[in-house]
């Protein structure tokens, strides 16, 4: 036998090694996507911003992380960026998941006069609004029990709990944690 054969010879697997060897990769394989879905299912997930309702904040072709066990571990307050499943409001609507921020909390009222949004009648804050901004008026909501009352911060541009009403704390899917894109806006939004 000729050193190129012997070569050939040593270097050639058996059927029985080839079929350990893709059992081998397929479990790997299996086990890698298994962690990777049940990340998702469980911890994070990625959302994509299609439409200008959160501008400045959040532009359109944002892709953001978003914290799944955020609400289950903690609790909800005002300010935070929050992705919730279609409300019922909103049955024809073709998006399934929305970004908005909370400015409500459930036992609290808001309202909107002359432009300024109002929380249980006085004058909220809102620093994260392009200067300027006026909010349409509406009249005081009620903000029931496991709700919370969401805006964009594109408020001519933003259908938010003004039209569709508070939001049920079981729609809640997380909270926004991280942009992820465009990589020069990278951090927390």
């Amino acid at each position: 036998m000729s050193w190129v054969q012997t070569l050939i010879t040593r270097r050639t697997k058996s059927g029985a090694e080839i079929r350990k060897s893709l059992r081998e990769w397929s479990f790997v394989i299996l086990v890698a996507l298994g962690a990777a879905f049940g990340i998702r299912a469980t911890l994070v997930q990625t959302y994509f911003i299609p439409s200008e309702s959160m501008v400045p904040t959040l532009e359109v072709g944002d892709r953001l992380m978003v914290h799944k066990l955020a609400f289950k571990l903690g609790a909800v307050d005002r300010g935070d960026l929050v992705v919730f499943n279609r409300p019922p409001a909103l049955a024809d609507s073709a998006m399934k998941d929305f970004v908005k921020r909370v400015i409500g909390l459930p036992g609290e009222r808001v309202s909107a006069e002359n432009g300024t949004l109002f929380l249980n009648g006085e004058p909220l804050d809102e620093p994260y609004l392009t200067p300027g901004l006026l909010t349409e008026d509406f009249p005081e909501v009620s903000i029931p029990e496991q709700h919370v009352f969401v805006m964009g911060d594109n408020r001519p541009n933003s259908r938010d709990s003004r039209s569709f009403g508070p939001v049920h704390e079981d729609l809640l899917v997380g909270e926004v944690f991280i942009r992820i894109w465009p990589f020069g806006d990278f951090g927390r939004p």
